[in-house]
């Protein structure tokens, strides 16, 4: 059973987690460990929504240009870089700016210590998982 509060708040009655307070189609919800699943399916659904590529970003990591020289591929420079080479290689810019923003302060410090948005979803997944395994297993003792 769900009550509206306004047309921004909708909580679950009955249990503890709050599922969509704040949240809309266009801004994603702040991140917390209450609301960690609604989350992440939230922010795909948002980042697919904007690009498939901004998705592809978390799934497969940045796209870095490369070049094929004496049979090696190499990091191909910035300068040479081609437009679409540049628009794949500003997914990971954009979803670690969405993400960043949805991030409280106790979860925002990590994030300019990774090198792209694959490693901060991973983070967040990991650090998460990890609470929840510890709550359950401070309940069954």
């Amino acid at each position: 059973m769900f009550k509206r509060f306004s047309k921004k708040i909708l909580i679950r009655v009955g249990t503890h987690q709050t599922f969509a307070k704040c949240a809309s189609i266009n801004r994603p919800s702040h991140f917390t460990k209450e609301n960690c699943p609604f989350w992440k399916v939230h922010m795909r659904i948002i980042l697919e929504s904007i690009d498939r590529g901004v998705w592809n970003a978390i799934v497969n990591g940045p796209y870095i240009p490369k070049v094929a020289i004496n049979g090696k591929k190499v990091e191909k420079d910035f300068n040479s870089w081609t437009l679409k080479e540049n628009r794949c290689a500003q997914y990971n810019v954009r979803v670690k700016n969405i993400i960043a923003s949805t991030l409280m302060l106790d979860e925002l410090y990590f994030a300019p210590q990774c090198a792209n948005a694959k490693e901060i979803w991973k983070i967040l997944e990991v650090t998460h998982t990890m609470e929840v395994k510890r709550a359950r297993n401070n309940t069954l003792i």
